[in-house]
């Protein structure tokens, strides 16, 4: 089993930049998607960015795509999220999934889960 473990939250200034890791443990993250999601208080998980499995193919939300960038390194079992000019409108709970079989922006795609990383962007 896969176990998730989020960090690199924090607190930022808007305009400034964090990355985001998820450790992974367990087994090897080869054959899962694996994907960036968010949840700000009192709104649905969102989709960030994701990773295919097969291709490393990356997809991105519309809104964040010039700003965001999803990376791996699998052999260090190690997805990161690298953030740059960053609005107070991403503050959330960030979470990292795993899983497949689904599209890659779908929740339904991911049956593991991070436990979150709390990011805040200051005005």
């Amino acid at each position: 089993q896969v176990q998730l473990v989020e960090s690199g939250g924090g607190l930022v200034q808007t305009g400034g930049s964090l990355r985001l890791s998820c450790a992974a443990s367990g087994r090897t993250l080869s054959n899962y998607d694996m994907a960036w999601f968010r949840q700000a208080p009192g709104k649905e998980r969102e989709f960030v960015a994701g990773m295919r499995a097969t291709t490393g193919a990356t997809v991105y939300a519309d809104s964040m795509k010039d700003r965001f960038t999803i990376s791996a390194d699998r052999a260090k079992m190690t997805i990161y999220l690298q953030m740059n000019s960053m609005k107070p409108e991403d503050t959330a709970v960030y979470y990292c999934g795993a899983g497949g079989g689904f599209g890659i922006a779908s929740m339904r795609n991911y049956n593991l889960w991070g436990q979150g990383t709390q990011v805040t962007v200051s005005s």
